[in-house]
């Protein structure tokens, strides 16, 4: 199937193959055709499946077909979890429309109050925002939804996990007279997600895209036992020197371990970009463009600064600490293995994150493989061996049976 399928405008047509797109994803079949009919989405899609363009390009068709008649604010309104999937889909939509008269604009929070001034004022057809921001500006009267015509709520279930559920309550509200709406989450499982949509859509086309093999791409995983952090670090230094590991994301539990990363990949003169939760906007910018563009291959993060990253190439992720939660745990790896390539995801774990290893284990119902390293091997016999629970004896267990027959008389 092409794009071509979809008797699109031509303009739209070269601005989706100059990017290199040539036949749509599982995603895109599925949902662009139901889109186009005007109907509102509600969509399950794993990252990295092509589901921007799949909002996108249906978005871009209905401004083409129906143009603007009177200046106003933005027609389309798109609101992203995170300030850097927010640009991300800034920059394709800026691609998809490069061949037409449409203007895009990213309002995010980490930029100066007030200095989305220039977006608000100029006829603006798509915009891109963080809920957080533009409910700010809502409130001032500086942004109104009235002439949304089609809002997209990307990644809902991580919006509404970061807490911004009333923000988006409020701009779906304000946004009432639209036309179209379009809500798309990584998974539909979950209870709050179903009950959002309700709130926000009307009688919508229900797509489920589990991406196909040849978009999911493959991630081998596995383990390493530690004995300390500088055990951590040199197996860490072992993979890092290696051919195989050719562009790579080590995540770390907090912003003092970042550092101390940080400062010992700097000792062995080993160059690497960082990503913290409090950096300043364009840094942050600047730093996802220096992998992007292979300048750096090596990016150090924090899972709250890694939130909705998109870099295609990356080979390896390294779980220096393990992280709080299973769900954390599959969106770090869901880094590496993009739009069908291979990649790797390895943990290096010490005694006392066993526990939540286990835990990633029921989660994803699988087990890891615990590999060593020759000269590198685990000393400490609590790394080596993971604690198996005892069972209670059973004449413990039948003691407390009678008790609680006890106390239920």
């Amino acid at each position: 199937m092409s794009f071509s399928e979809f008797d699109l405008d031509p303009r739209l047509e070269q601005g989706i193959y100059a990017i290199g797109y040539t036949q749509p994803t599982r995603v895109q079949k599925l949902a662009i055709p139901e889109a186009l009919e005007g109907l509102d989405i509600l969509a399950s899609a794993p990252t990295g499946t092509g589901k921007t363009a799949a909002f996108l390009i249906p978005s871009i068709q209905y401004l083409l077909d129906f143009p603007r008649n009177a200046p106003g604010f933005a027609r389309v309104l798109v609101l992203a979890p995170t300030r850097e999937l927010a640009y991300q889909i800034f920059e394709v939509a800026q691609q998809l429309t490069a061949f037409t008269d449409l203007k895009s604009g990213v309002v995010t929070g980490g930029i100066n109050y007030g200095s989305h001034k220039e977006i608000f004022e100029k006829n603006n057809d798509i915009l891109i925002a963080t809920p957080g921001r533009l409910t700010e500006y809502l409130e001032a009267e500086s942004f109104h939804c009235e002439n949304v015509e089609i809002l997209v709520l990307d990644e809902a279930d991580r919006m509404l996990d970061m807490g911004f559920r009333s923000f988006m309550a409020t701009i779906a509200e304000q946004s009432r007279n639209r036309k179209q709406a379009m809500l798309f989450s990584a998974t539909l499982e979950g209870r709050g997600i179903i009950e959002f949509s309700h709130q926000v859509l009307t009688e919508a086309a229900r797509i489920d895209a589990d991406a196909p093999r040849r978009e999911r791409g493959k991630i081998v995983q596995w383990t390493h036992l530690a004995d300390s952090t500088d055990h951590k670090f040199a197996m860490l230094m072992h993979y890092l020197k290696s051919e195989e590991v050719t562009k790579s994301i080590i995540f770390v539990k907090t912003k003092e371990r970042l550092e101390l990363v940080v400062q010992k990949l700097q000792a062995e003169d080993i160059s690497a970009t960082y990503l913290q939760g409090d950096m300043p906007q364009d840094k942050r910018l600047k730093a996802v463009e220096r992998v992007k563009s292979g300048r750096s291959t090596i990016l150090v993060a924090t899972d709250l600064a890694a939130r909705g990253l998109d870099i295609t190439d990356i080979s390896h992720v390294f779980n220096f600490d393990m992280p709080r939660t299973a769900d954390i745990y599959v969106h770090r790896i869901g880094r590496t293995a993009r739009a069908g390539a291979k990649g790797y995801a390895i943990s290096l774990i010490e005694a006392h994150e066993m526990a939540v290893v286990k835990k990633i284990e029921r989660y994803t119902e699988q087990q890891f493989k615990h590999r060593k390293i020759k000269g590198l091997e685990p000393k400490n016999k609590e790394a080596s061996v993971p604690k198996k629970h005892k069972k209670p004896h059973k004449k413990k267990l039948a003691k407390a049976a009678v008790k609680k027959n006890k106390k239920k008389k």
